[in-house]
């Protein structure tokens, strides 16, 4: 790769696509994980989504445990 091709894939994005410039970079550190769960949990619907999944699961795992110890 030439010194003018590195340039220019290290230059900051253009005006036009200013919007994508955190998705790309959180692609380039390899995060795109960690800024999903950050944009899904700023969300309130996605946040309340993911509370009432966990506690679902979390009251079940209690009533099969308890299930199991008063049947033993």
């Amino acid at each position: 790769m030439t010194d003018n091709q590195t340039e220019e894939a290290n230059r900051k994005p253009e005006k036009a696509f200013a919007g994508f410039s955190e998705i790309d970079q959180a692609i380039r550190e390899n995060r795109l994980m960690q800024y999903r769960i950050k944009k899904a949990w700023a969300d309130p619907w996605s946040r309340t989504l993911s509370i009432t999944v966990v506690l679902i699961l979390v009251l079940f795992a209690g009533f099969v445990i308890y299930w199991d110890f008063l049947r033993a």
